[in-house]
């Protein structure tokens, strides 16, 4: 029994390496994620979309990268900047990860003579290692307040 608790322990620390590097992995590609969303690069923000992602924001539910890509990234990503988070909750494994945290953005005009407004609410993203290690967002969902007019 002895014999057996140092190398469970042994086991415990080379887990716990692992998933740190894979935690700072999806910190930096959230970073990577909400930079592109910021810089208005639709085409990145796709590459880290997972073939089978899904998307829920209130009673919208979109689902398959092409839906995703459609729907939430190319129709939402003008009409907003200056998108920040601030992360909660995160953890990794091998295989998959998450961030959960609050968000705040502001919200462009849809029209000359409007008001600049300003959103705010809660995320998650899932993340999924792909077959080729690469790691692709699986699941997002947004949980907004009604905009706000920003002063």
């Amino acid at each position: 029994m002895k014999a057996i608790l140092p190398l469970a322990l042994i086991a415990v620390l080379f887990s716990s390496c692992s998933k740190s590097g894979d935690s700072a992995a999806i910190q930096d590609l959230n970073k990577q994620f909400i930079g592109a969303w910021n810089n208005k690069e639709s085409d990145k923000i796709i590459s880290f979309l997972d073939e089978d992602v899904d998307f829920l924001q209130g009673n919208a539910h979109f689902k398959g990268k092409s839906e995703v890509s459609q729907k939430w990234v190319r129709e939402t990503l003008p009409t907003l900047s200056d998108l920040k988070t601030n992360v909660v909750s995160s953890a990794a494994d091998t295989h998959t990860a998450y961030e959960a945290g609050t968000f705040s953005v502001d919200v462009l005009p849809d029209g000359p003579n409007r008001p600049r407004g300003f959103g705010e609410g809660n995320y998650i993203f899932v993340w999924k290692k792909a077959a080729d290690d690469s790691w692709k967002l699986s699941y997002a969902q947004l949980e907004d307040l009604p905009v706000q007019v920003k002063n």
